[in-house]
């Protein structure tokens, strides 16, 4: 496999008030160019914080992270970051939020007019081209979502990171959004990292699925690889002998082999 995202020996380890927290431990993770890998494990396990690592959001106590052989120091638009919370600009339409992430990748060496277009085309990539003069107030929940992936599939990023992109959502919502994401992702041919919690989730979406050991002190546990042809359609998985099997795999990873414990990691 030809890595594109690279952790080597990452460690991260946290100074709090009562004293330092080791939050990951000898984490060693390749994601190939255009691979959907998630991250799962239970609350306090690591996963965001591992995500937070390959955003350049936080830098790891030791170890090193590589993107397109490049260190990760810092955050950049190669990689962007969709998180639980929209955090879209209250004040801003849909079409001026997009706009501004557009702005700040682009703005220095392209026209007004292909600004626009970019955003444009973000909108109508993830079907919101219609609420473009809309406010996020004026929208709900699962069209803010839309939004802040059109923001950030408008940077053209090398790597989309997705910290529970629908966790906030309900059931129906966030089925939609999962389908609306594999076709995006299709058509894209983006690299995505993705934290989830729901394991149907994990295994709709994914090539490979990083299972996290509990906190604190968190490593990947286990790595499966989840070959299921795509495109892929949740009502035909839902009897196929190798979705179940994934699932289950899962599972007993989450459940049986590691059942939760409470923890202070991110």
């Amino acid at each position: 496999m030809n890595s594109f995202i690279q952790v080597q020996n990452a460690e991260m380890v946290f100074s709090t008030r009562k004293g330092r927290f080791h939050a990951l431990r000898e984490i060693d993770l390749d994601v190939a160019k255009g691979e959907f890998v998630t991250l799962i494990g239970h609350s306090g396990c690591g996963k965001s914080t591992l995500l937070n690592l390959i955003a350049g959001l936080l830098l790891p106590t030791s170890g090193v992270l590589l993107c397109d052989n490049r260190e990760i120091a810092a955050p950049g638009p190669e990689r962007a970051v969709v998180f639980q919370n929209h955090s879209l600009l209250p004040w801003l339409t849909c079409f001026e939020n997009v706009h501004l992430a557009v702005e700040r990748v682009f703005g220095a060496k392209e026209s007004r007019t292909a600004l626009k277009q970019r955003t444009d085309a973000a909108l109508e990539l993830v079907g919101m081209a219609h609420a473009s003069a809309k406010r996020p107030h004026e929208i709900s929940g699962g069209m803010k979502q839309r939004v802040g992936i059109a923001r950030a599939l408008a940077m053209e990023p090398k790597v989309l990171l997705m910290d529970e992109p629908f966790g906030a959502l309900d059931a129906l919502t966030r089925a939609h959004l999962q389908d609306e994401l594999l076709k995006i992702v299709a058509r894209t041919h983006s690299t995505v990292v993705m934290v989830t919690h729901d394991v149907d989730e994990a295994v709709l979406l994914s090539d490979r699925i990083v299972m996290m050991t509990n906190g604190p002190a968190a490593t990947i546990g286990e790595i499966l690889s989840v070959e299921l042809p795509r495109p892929r359609h949740r009502v035909e998985l839902a009897e196929d002998s190798r979705y179940v099997h994934y699932r289950k795999e899962v599972l007993d990873f989450l459940y049986t082999r590691h059942g939760h414990v409470e923890s202070q990691a991110a």
